[in-house]
């Protein structure tokens, strides 16, 4: 046990150390009873509902590559349009050998040119269907022409002749652990993009200003770790719990 200023007895603090504050004083408040002079002040350090900044990209070292995206294969709608036209032209092959053979072509194939025939070029039939073809065209040149896999962020692979690629997901886990190790993080949600990581982090202690510096250094460290070619910029913003003891 040690003695305070006051000269009294204070317990010892938690590693067995002896420690020394001051007791609360009570102060009267007018017409009510009294209150602790400390309520104020503490309450004071946590009024503060949240903390946000928007930084600059994090500074990498030099690039080794174009850093260029990753192309998509796009095996799903490449197969489903080799399906469709596998399909189409079969139906068409073999109607077609039907009617050399001296049968009947397929109903389908008379409807579709009775339609045809009867209907003029400003029929609304005739323009919704090229309309829907000209979309459709559009859309097979908007795949084939970008590279697609968003999600894929280009890393420093030190020579010019090897090309990696770490996944957002997988960064923003790597991320996440980084910010859940700053003192005063409950909680916190991180998105990596290509250009941006946002991270929005509850705080349930601690000043909020200090906790976000804390997060910008922790979370600048950790982008440069991942060796990205281009370091993104950070955006940190933290928060109080809410009611329901989530981010305000």
């Amino acid at each position: 046990m040690s003695e305070g200023p006051d000269g009294r007895a204070q317990p010892p603090g938690p590693d067995g150390e002896a420690t020394t504050r001051s007791l609360p004083v009570l102060e009267k408040a007018e017409g009510g009873p009294p209150v602790p002079a400390t309520a104020g002040a503490a309450a004071g350090e946590l009024d503060q509902a949240s903390s946000a900044a928007r930084y600059a990209p994090v500074v990498t070292p030099e690039e080794d590559g174009d850093g260029g995206r990753l192309w998509s294969v796009r095996r799903i709608w490449a197969g489903a349009l080799a399906l469709l036209l596998a399909v189409g032209a079969a139906l068409l092959i073999y109607d077609l050998a039907a009617v050399r053979a001296e049968q009947s072509a397929m109903a389908w194939r008379k409807e579709l040119a009775r339609q045809l025939a009867g209907r003029t070029l400003d029929d609304r039939w005739v323009l919704a269907g090229a309309a829907l073809a000209a979309l459709t065209g559009i859309g097979l040149l908007v795949l084939a022409a970008t590279p697609g896999h968003r999600s894929a962020l280009p890393l420093r692979s030190g020579s010019p002749e090897v090309r990696a690629w770490l996944d957002s997901a997988a960064a923003a886990l790597v991320l996440r652990d980084r910010a859940m190790e700053v003192a005063g993080v409950q909680s916190v949600r991180v998105r990596v993009y290509r250009s941006k990581v946002d991270v929005r982090a509850v705080a349930h202690f601690r000043e909020l200003d200090d906790v976000r510096a804390d997060l910008d250094a922790a979370l600048g460290d950790g982008i440069r770790s991942l060796g990205l070619v281009a370091g993104p910029a950070l955006s940190v913003t933290v928060a109080r719990p809410g009611p329901s003891g989530k981010g305000a």
